[in-house]
C-alpha cells in the first residue's frame, strides 16, 4: 500500500482514470483501495481531492458510455459477451437484468455498489432505449456517490490507515499474500468445477423434443429467462415463464410424473442446466434443458412443424 501511495503521489490522476476506467469496462481490477489511497493522499495534502472525484468521475462514466453505446447498437448480443467472461453466467443476466427491470433507471445510482451490475447495467439501459440525458444524469449521481464513498473515506481517515498499512506491510506481508492466493485459488477451482459440472448435464435436442411433443403425453416446457427478456422476445409456444428465481420458490407446482424441459437464452444452456440441476435435487428425475436454447428452436422452426397443445400459467399437471 505504501508503494501505491508513493505511485500515486507521482502520477496522481493517470494513476485514477486507468484504474477506475479499466474497473468499470468489466475487468477485474478492484478500483476502490486506489479510491481510499487517493483519499489518504488528498488528507495528508500531497493530492488534490475535487481533482481526484472529478477524474474517477469521468473515467467511470466513459467506460459505461461505451457499454451503453453498444447496448443501444448491438443489443443483446453485448450481453451475451458479458455473460460469457462471467464467473457466474446465469446470474450475470438473470439477476441483474431483473433488478434493471424492478428498479429502471434509478438502478444506475447504485449499480457501482452491486457486483454484477457495475458492468451490465449500462448496456442494459441501451437495450431498454433510455435516452442519453437520463442515462447521464442517473449514471454520473451514481459515480458521483461511488467516488465520494471511497475518496472521502480515505480523506476522512487518513492518519489512522496511513498508520495501520505502515504496522500491517511490516507484520503480515505473507499473511496476505497467502490470503489472496488461497481466495483465488478457491475462486478459480469453484468456477472450473461449476462450469464442468452444468456441462455434464444431459441435453435433449431440438429433434428430440419436437419428436416428444407430438406424443400424447407432451412434455412441459419452462422458460428460465428474465421475465423482461421473455415477455419482450417471444420464445416457444405453450411454454410456462418460470425464471430461476421463480422456479426455486415454485418447484413443488410442477408435475412429476411429467416430462419437463427447460429452456434459456443463455450462452451453454446455463441457466436450464442450473435449473435442471435445481430439480434434480428436489427429487425430479423427468427434466432436461434444451441443447442451444431458444436459438436452437429458432433456427430449426422451418425444419419443423409442431402442433403444441396450449398450457395455462399455473396449470401444469
Amino acid at each position: 500500500m505504501n508503494e501505491l501511495l508513493l505511485f500515486l503521489m507521482q502520477y496522481g490522476a493517470m494513476v485514477l482514470f486507468a484504474v477506475v476506467f479499466v474497473e468499470q469496462i468489466g475487468l477485474p481490477l478492484p478500483a476502490i483501495p486506489v479510491l481510499v489511497a487517493a483519499g489518504v493522499l488528498a488528507g495528508a495534502g500531497h493530492l488534490n481531492l475535487w481533482m481526484a472525484a472529478g477524474v474517477t468521475v469521468f473515467a467511470a462514466l466513459a467506460a459505461d458510455w461505451i457499454w451503453y453505446d453498444l447496448g443501444r447498437r448491438r443489443g443483446r448480443q453485448v450481453l451475451d459477451v458479458l455473460c460469457r467472461i462471467a464467473l457466474e453466467p446465469d446470474s450475470c443476466v438473470q439477476r441483474t437484468e431483473d433488478f434493471f427491470t424492478k428498479h429502471g433507471p434509478h438502478s444506475l445510482v447504485a449499480a457501482k455498489f452491486i457486483p454484477g451490475l457495475s458492468t451490465i447495467a449500462p448496456p442494459l439501459a441501451g437495450i431498454v432505449g433510455l435516452g442519453a440525458p437520463l442515462f447521464l444524469l442517473y449514471d454520473g449521481l451514481g459515480a458521483v456517490i461511488w467516488a465520494w464513498s471511497g475518496l472521502g473515506f480515505g480523506y476522512a481517515f487518513s492518519d489512522q490507515i496511513e498508520q495501520a498499512v505502515s504496522y500491517a506491510e511490516q507484520v503480515t506481508p505473507v499473511a496476505t499474500i497467502a490470503a489472496i492466493s488461497a481466495l483465488v485459488i478457491y475462486i478459480a477451482y469453484k468456477a472450473v468445477t461449476r462450469r464442468r459440472q452444468l456441462r455434464l448435464v444431459p441435453r435433449i435436442t431440438v429433434e428430440q423434443l419436437t419428436e416428444k411433443l407430438q406424443t400424447d403425453e407432451p412434455p412441459l416446457l419452462i422458460d428460465v429467462r428474465p421475465r423482461a427478456r421473455a415477455e419482450a422476445e417471444p420464445g416457444i409456444p405453450s411454454a410456462v415463464l418460470m425464471s430461476l428465481d421463480e422456479l426455486t420458490r415454485r418447484h413443488h407446482e410442477l408435475p412429476r410424473h411429467r416430462d419437463l424441459v427447460l429452456y434459456c437464452g443463455c450462452p451453454e444452456d446455463v441457466a436450464s442446466a442450473q435449473g435442471t440441476l435445481l430439480l434434480h435435487k428436489r427429487g425430479f428425475t423427468r427434466v432436461w434443458p434444451l441443447a442451444g436454447g431458444i436459438e436452437a428452436w429458432r433456427n430449426a422452426s422451418g425444419r419443423y412443424y409442431v402442433t403444441r397443445p396450449s398450457v395455462a400459467v399455473g396449470m401444469y399437471a
